[in-house]
């Protein structure tokens, strides 16, 4: 019996080993997402388009040429992040969401969440389009940084050191492994001095590793509609998370690849967990 017992143990560590985690990031909207065949997600995860418009480096000093204002504008001066920024539709990415995020379980700390990056003024605007696709439930997160892009209004008035985001979830609250420990609802904003800077609203690898620790477990299925730089795919594949974002713009997304995702393998991985 003892030997039977051990011989199960092993095998199922063996097992455990060989976990296969997939990452893909698509050059394509999130829209098309039916044609690549996405599992459903415990966790969707995103910064979405502050819609700061032609003012989106106002406060920075890349407004101007190497940060000086005596040295004339920037190309930067007058220009929003991305084209692409007007066009969101953020009742489309709701409904993305909403189809994407598996079914409520029936069992306690399982259920699916979204967590949403926005500005502050954003959140009453996503609770409000949240609830009107499924998300009855939401709280906030606030991420204190120790820095503020805001240089150039530095002698003006207080500058914002802050950044925010919402969690949403349907009726049951989301699974949470917070191993016993009180999580508050303010973070510290992590720098992250390890990955490359590519994308000028680039989330931390540090922090999304944090987020996708409480939410999800491992061999769980995280998506991210507008990923950007590729950290949230980068955080989930550090922590044996399968993961699937969609990019359109095309020079971000090789960047993606080609800088932040480099050393993870497109497609099945084998992790080595022992």
């Amino acid at each position: 019996m003892i030997g039977d017992s051990m011989n199960l143990q092993t095998a199922k560590e063996n097992k455990d080993r060989q976990l296969k985690i997939k990452t893909e990031l698509y050059h394509d909207n999130f829209q098309n997402y039916k044609k690549y065949n996405i599992p459903k997600a415990q966790l969707v995860i995103a910064d979405i388009p502050y819609n700061i418009g032609i003012n989106a480096y106002g406060s920075s000093p890349q407004w101007y040429i190497d940060g000086d204002n005596k040295n004339g504008e920037s190309d930067m001066a007058g220009k929003q992040f991305f084209n692409s920024d007007k066009n969101f539709n953020l009742y489309e990415y709701m409904h993305f969401c909403s189809t994407l995020l598996i079914k409520e379980p029936k069992e306690k700390n399982k259920a699916p969440a979204m967590i949403v990056f926005c500005s502050f003024e954003q959140i009453p605007t996503l609770i409000e389009v949240g609830k009107k696709h499924g998300f009855a439930n939401s709280y906030p997160l606030f991420f204190i940084k120790d820095y503020s892009p805001q240089v150039l209004k530095a002698n003006m008035r207080i500058v914002g050191a802050t950044e925010h985001a919402i969690v949403l979830y349907r009726d049951k609250l989301p699974k949470f492994n917070n191993n016993k420990r009180m999580i508050f609802n303010w973070m510290k904003w992590p720098r992250d001095n390890k990955t490359v800077k590519i994308h000028p609203t680039q989330k931390p690898v540090p922090l999304l590793k944090t987020l996708i620790s409480l939410f999800t477990d491992v061999g769980d299925v995280v998506i991210d509609p507008v990923a950007g730089s590729g950290t949230t795919l980068r955080a989930a594949a550090e922590l044996n998370r399968n993961s699937y974002g969609f990019e359109i713009d095309r020079f971000v997304y090789k960047d993606a690849k080609e800088k932040i995702l480099k050393n993870i393998q497109m497609g099945l991985l084998t992790i080595n967990r022992g």
